[in-house]
């Protein structure tokens, strides 16, 4: 689950399809390997990272791209701000974790839209980096986010032990916000 990989998480690639047709956020996306993917769908991506270089990787491809520190606060931030109230059909967050943007992140999922994360979890350091308790999250954290709540369906969450693509503890969820005509029961692999 290296930031740095040029291919799209499985888990990301497995729901993607999901994401109804309209504007979808690839938040902390580094290099843009999920932004590219759902660009391929048809998607109009907004891409967001703190890393310049990581975004200029993106140029001239049909993507938005934002430069952001996603932890820094301040009225150029809010400018630039891209998590607004029910904006997105879907948002997608791969090894990412920055808690004070929880709520923020589940409100911009439009009514119908998927909300796609994924990260590492407590007992990562055994594998590697992260290992600092701040960037992991504690068992069943990402649902108890606010998923767990009426107005989301989760389709999918997995937490624990990952041996590829390299070996990792993880958690990871895909959730409906509702509002939904319907909710498929499996996804192909």
């Amino acid at each position: 689950m290296s930031h740095a990989s040029a291919e799209p998480s499985a888990w990301v690639e497995r729901f993607a399809p999901l994401i109804p047709a309209g504007r979808v956020l690839d938040l902390a996306c580094g290099a843009g390997r999920h932004a590219r993917l759902l660009a391929a769908m048809g998607h109009d991506v907004v891409a967001v990272d703190r890393d310049a270089a990581a975004l200029a990787t993106l140029a001239g491809e049909r993507i938005e791209t934002r430069l952001i520190d996603l932890e820094q606060s301040g009225a150029e931030q809010q400018a630039l701000w891209p998590l607004v109230a029910s904006m997105y059909s879907g948002v997608v967050v791969a090894n990412y974790l920055h808690r004070a943007l929880m709520s923020a992140l589940l409100a911009s999922v439009k009514s119908g839209g998927i909300l796609i994360y994924e990260t590492f979890a407590h007992g990562n350091g055994q594998f590697g980096k992260p290992s600092n308790p701040d960037f992991l999250l504690a068992r069943g954290e990402l649902l108890d986010v606010g998923l767990r709540a009426p107005a989301w369906h989760v389709i999918a969450f997995e937490d624990g032990y990952v041996e590829t693509p390299k070996p990792a503890m993880i958690q990871r969820v895909c959730a409906r916000r509702e509002g939904a005509a319907t909710i498929p029961i499996c996804v192909a692999l």
